[in-house]
């Protein structure tokens, strides 16, 4: 089903993108940044960590599989720090096999999304997944173009 997303669907809102590779972080950026997103980038979930220093994103999309320290740490870390284990985290990766995104959420990420990244899909998983948090009830109104 295609979703007529709103150009300004994520105007205010503030997205940290952990991915170590450069094409799928560059969709990510272009996409967030087309609808109004301010992004905060890193290749690795060390770097991932030091922006949060300086940053506060409302919610934090991170690739599973990058070197120094992969996404499931990252996940870890956040869950160790009482500033950063309320932040929404959603799992980025290629790997969509069964019972996967059951483990991430296990391991303490809000939800999953599926690579390959695409314009035409990757927004609609975002809307999809933000739309189910509760605390972001009253921002998603944004999200729907007016026809």
């Amino acid at each position: 089903m295609m979703m007529n997303i709103a150009k300004t669907a994520f105007v205010g809102w503030k997205v940290l993108v952990v991915e170590d590779e450069p094409d799928n972080l560059d969709v990510a950026f272009r996409i967030l940044r087309h609808y109004g997103a301010e992004i905060v980038t890193a290749t690795n979930g060390k770097e991932g960590l030091d922006s949060l220093k300086t940053f506060t994103p409302d919610f934090i999309i991170s690739d599973l599989s990058m070197p120094v320290m992969d996404g499931w740490g990252f996940c870890y870390e956040l869950q160790q720090d009482r500033s950063t284990a309320q932040i929404p985290i959603f799992a980025l990766t290629a790997h969509a096999m069964l019972g996967d995104r059951e483990r991430a959420i296990a391991a303490g990420f809000t939800n999953y999304l599926t690579k390959p990244l695409t314009p035409a899909n990757f927004a609609q998983q975002l809307v999809v997944i933000l739309t189910a948090i509760p605390a972001f009830q009253d921002r998603v109104d944004n999200f729907m173009a007016k026809a």
